[in-house]
């Protein structure tokens, strides 16, 4: 084996660019990234998240999830909302057409669940396992 096959870190930097290029493949017709795709699924989920819960669920700090929201707002996704009560609370709401692009967006999660289709069950579980142990890992430093 290869000084390069043997790099653990490797093997994660060549699945994350398939990943990406996978998601980019799909997402160009919503006009949306990947991680402006993330941000609305958590706002798909639950509406009017303040930006400090949607960068918990992603793990993302507010440095480089206000660009991502201040993009997604100029392109009428969301709207940002100031607290009256705290100025530092800011509220992420979909609009209309954010909320519409919902549905659009289904085929995505199906396009890429059809792509693993030849995965078992319980490989994927303990691949979700072994990820988030190692996310969790990585996390405490």
């Amino acid at each position: 084996m290869s000084l390069l096959q043997q790099e653990l870190g490797f093997r994660f930097y060549v699945a994350s660019r398939l990943f990406s290029q996978q998601y980019r493949d799909l997402l160009d017709s919503l006009g949306l990234t990947y991680p402006q795709y993330l941000v609305m699924l958590c706002l798909w989920e639950k509406d009017g998240l303040i930006v400090s819960q949607i960068g918990k669920q992603l793990s993302l700090d507010s440095g480089t999830l206000t660009p991502l929201l201040k993009r997604l707002e100029a392109m009428n996704l969301v709207r940002r909302v100031r607290s009256e009560s705290d100025e530092r609370r800011v509220e992420i709401q979909l609009t209309y057409p954010g909320k519409s692009l919902q549905s659009k967006a289904i085929p995505i999660s199906q396009s890429m669940e059809q792509t693993l289709s030849g995965w078992k069950e319980k490989d994927r579980e303990k691949l979700v396992e072994l990820m988030d142990r190692l996310i969790g890992e990585l996390g405490r430093e």
